[in-house]
């Protein structure tokens, strides 16, 4: 496996964690208005991948998120489209649900997207470091061993663990579980903002993120909800091409089923997010 990584040195000031777009081209356009109302700067700004998913808008989120000129790493999907493979990668059980709408959004998804675009998922890197508040950050999709690895708050410590020992990294940032969470052990964190693209299975609209703050000059997360139009987001998404189940989804904020969920994960649906 390509472990490419990125190194952007040091960042300071406060800095924008998000990821899961998914084609949801109303939730990146709001929360490009909050980094900018926040002052945050594109160089700021860090994207744990899957840019491209469930939702009606591939070509237009890819090219937003092109200009605003943020720093990404590439999910699965992402890894998947560019290297032209036939299915997302996403590592669902073979002929589970997900694995059903998958067939659905992912050829969707290919034939939308310009030669512009997957030239431009051809330059994001696997994984992205930086030092921030004294601490060495590593960002990673699933894991840094596999980028379709679904590690959640529940996920045992020891499956962490040796993400930080491979990185020599004292945060490890994640994504693709599509939830956000923190678990710190001593003195290692693994931080999740969750996604903008889908709710996080809580009964609500609303998606997730998260802001770093060093001001201080110490690692300091808050996990943050985002606005923005989803009765939009589901109208387009009824074309007749996409899961219908995902588009109310986007409404109810309860996932159409929790295939990929631990127990823990899976009796907290509808319940809110515990931070």
């Amino acid at each position: 496996m390509d472990q490419e990584i990125k190194h952007l040195g040091k960042i300071s000031g406060k800095t924008l964690i998000f990821g899961g777009v998914y084609s949801n081209l109303q939730a990146l356009e709001a929360l490009k208005q909050i980094a900018e109302k926040e002052n945050i700067s594109p160089e700021n700004c860090i994207c744990t991948g899957d840019i491209v998913g469930y939702c009606a808008q591939p070509e237009e989120t890819v090219q937003l998120l092109k200009l605003w000129g943020v720093h990404s790493i590439a999910g699965n999907v992402e890894i998947q489209l560019r290297e032209n493979a036939a299915d997302c990668g996403c590592d669902f059980r073979e002929g589970s649900r997900c694995d059903g709408f998958s067939q659905l959004w992912y050829p969707y998804a290919q034939s939308k997207l310009s030669e512009n675009s997957l030239e431009f998922l051809k330059t994001i890197p696997n994984h992205i470091s930086f030092e921030y508040g004294n601490k060495r950050v590593v960002v990673v999709h699933g894991s840094y061993f596999n980028v379709s690895e679904f590690i959640f708050k529940s996920t045992d410590w020891a499956v962490k663990e040796p993400n930080f020992e491979a990185t020599n990294a004292n945060v490890i940032i994640g994504g693709h579980c599509g939830l956000p969470f923190n678990h710190q052990e001593k003195d290692k964190l693994w931080l999740n903002a969750g996604v903008i693209g889908m709710p996080a299975n809580d009964g609500n609209s609303s998606v997730w993120y998260a802001v770093l703050d060093d001001s201080d000059n110490s690692f300091n997360f808050t996990h943050k909800t985002l606005e923005y139009n989803y009765k939009l987001t589901s109208k387009l998404m009824q074309n007749g091409l996409l899961p219908e189940e995902y588009s109310r989804t986007i409404v109810t904020g309860i996932w159409d089923n929790t295939e990929i969920l631990p127990p823990i994960e899976t009796g907290l649906q509808g319940f809110g997010i515990q931070l």
